[in-house]
């Protein structure tokens, strides 16, 4: 079959492809290689899918049913192996087995139509949280694995340019900026983290009822990774009367739920919220930033 991405995938890698990058051309080829190579049987590409990589719902050998993961290099899939890996089910998708090319993996199938953001909000929110409590364990000895610290070191910089270029957005920044540095000024806890953990990142699977996806782990302190939890569905937040006290609310719950400090919580989410908000407008999505900023805005 034909292994074209789909355009939510090639719109989000064309916002971050470096120069000369020509993995969305290789990826046919790719694909190809990985379904030969496992002896899988292709039932079809995920549509919309995600913004990171190609997602495919096979077949193995004996029908066991699959997925079939591929992603570029800069979206760090060898890490994400390795948590996989670390986790070995609880909590997160089971891998199966790593492809013989770099970037392919093969994971258990979960229900990719049914994520918990199709619950109410509060249940979403209490099963969510329930999920990110049971990834956070001790990382390896001698890992590998980004740090918080490296990771907000590097979006550090381009939020600076970002407020260089774009003054108005300068006052949040400087907030944003300060929080961090106070933060690591005396971290906590060292945890293995999703990195990228919001409600659409949880699916239904068969031996447990939700389960974390794509992970884009990081090491640092628990705070950093439910802070992206925080702002989920940020579209109704902004378009609700009572929003920023509905924040206010959220914070306090969250933290309180999964014995998080809520200072370090919200000091983490503003900075968070921040940093997708100046690379929204960097990559040209300013319905996105205007969200993002506004949120950032009831937290500085």
């Amino acid at each position: 079959m034909a292994f074209e991405p789909p355009p939510r995938l090639v719109r989000a890698l064309g916002e971050t492809a470096p120069a000369g990058d020509a993995w969305l051309a290789e990826l046919p080829a790719i694909a190809e290689r990985a379904v030969a190579q496992g002896d899988l049987t292709v039932e079809r590409v995920q549509v919309p899918g995600g913004r990171s990589s190609l997602v495919v719902l096979v077949r193995r050998a004996d029908g066991t049913p699959a997925v079939l993961k591929l992603a570029p290099p800069r979206a760090r899939p060898e890490s994400e192996r390795a948590a996989l890996a670390r986790w070995g089910g609880r909590g997160a998708v089971q891998l199966l087995e790593a492809g013989a090319e770099d970037g392919v993996l093969l994971l258990e199938r979960l229900h990719p139509d049914v994520s918990v953001r199709s619950l109410p909000e509060a249940k979403a929110l209490l099963e969510a949280a329930g999920t990110l409590r049971r990834l956070w364990v001790e990382p390896p000895a001698g890992h590998a694995f980004e740090t918080v610290a490296e990771r907000t070191g590097r979006q550090a910089t381009a939020m600076r340019a970002g407020a260089d270029a774009d003054p108005e957005v300068a006052p949040l920044v400087d907030a944003a900026l300060t929080a961090r540095d106070e933060l690591l000024a005396a971290p906590l806890e060292q945890r293995l983290l999703h990195g990228t953990f919001r409600q659409s990142k949880v699916l239904a699977g068969e031996r447990t009822p939700w389960l974390a996806v794509g992970p884009d782990p990081v090491v640092g302190e628990c705070a950093f990774d439910l802070a992206r939890l925080v702002r989920d569905r940020v579209e109704d937040l902004i378009a609700a009367p009572s929003g920023a006290a509905v924040v206010r609310r959220r914070v306090k719950r969250l933290a309180e739920s999964l014995e998080v400090d809520q200072e370090r919580l919200r000091g983490w989410t503003l900075f968070r919220a921040v940093e997708s908000g100046v690379r929204a407008v960097r990559v040209g999505r300013p319905k996105d930033a205007e969200l993002l900023l506004e949120f950032a805005g009831w937290l500085s």
